[in-house]
């Protein structure tokens, strides 16, 4: 498994979704950096979007721990080096944690400014990786900031997290959740995947699921990692890019 990728795509939303599916982890479970913001010009033309995504250490850590309490399969060792560069958040005061949270709250408000929803409330508390999750409700209109499967909420996280990241001068995980959506989704396909992947041992043959978005593939994978007896793997491309998963 890869500890770090570079990808290059016409956004930033589309390049950090390509790095994240390589590695086969959630965005909590990452730092990342753009290191092109993408730019059209009539002189130079369309310049895409470049980002580097590395898998934090104590992300790999908390593998490497639960491997030696579990017979993970071959490979898991070796996301154990001490040579992955990571920003250690354990190392931010509680007031830095504030001021990040605060800024990114800022920066959500401001950005939902543009969609017509009124009376909007954010809740902020911390997810099982760490990171901050910041879930919005309002009493109408919440729709069109979920989008078609999700891909409004995904495209309104990297947005507040890039701004709130340059505002901020560092990087800390955060995410963006409406009403719980993003929760009952995430419970919804790990049921699909279990399933999927019971039918997969019983049959001894491969199991292909539906067309998915990046996150909904990164929560297949995820859920099957520790599963004995299958592996999954991401095949076709755009909107049929879909998971199968495979009998060892």
């Amino acid at each position: 498994m890869e500890k770090e990728y570079t990808a290059t795509a016409e956004t930033v939303e589309a390049a950090l979704d390509e790095a994240l599916e390589k590695l086969g982890v959630q965005q909590d479970a990452v730092t990342y950096e753009v290191v092109e913001e993408p730019s059209k010009s009539f002189f130079s033309g369309s310049k895409p979007a470049v980002v580097t995504v590395t898998i934090r250490e104590d992300y790999l850590r908390e593998l490497q721990s639960e491997k030696e309490f579990s017979d993970e399969p071959a490979g898991y060792d070796e996301l154990a080096g001490d040579s992955v560069p990571r920003r250690d958040y354990e190392d931010l005061s509680e007031e830095e944690v504030d001021a990040i949270a605060d800024e990114a709250i800022k920066v959500l408000r401001e950005i939902i400014s543009y969609f017509d929803i009124d009376e909007v409330s954010i809740d902020e508390y911390e997810g099982d990786g760490g990171e901050i999750i910041f879930d919005i409700t309002a009493e109408k209109n919440l729709a069109l900031l979920i989008g078609r499967h999700g891909r409004t909420i995904d495209a309104l996280q990297v947005l507040m997290s890039s701004i709130t990241t340059k505002h901020c001068g560092m990087h800390y995980p955060l995410a963006v959740d409406v009403e719980g959506y993003k929760h009952r989704r995430k419970q919804k396909i790990t049921e699909i995947a279990y399933r999927s992947a019971d039918r997969c041992t019983r049959t001894h043959r491969p199991v292909s699921l539906k067309p998915m978005t990046p996150y909904e593939r990164r929560v297949v994978h995820m859920a099957l990692r520790s599963t004995p007896g299958v592996t999954s793997a991401s095949e076709g491309s755009g909107p049929y890019r879909h998971v199968v998963i495979s009998p060892v």
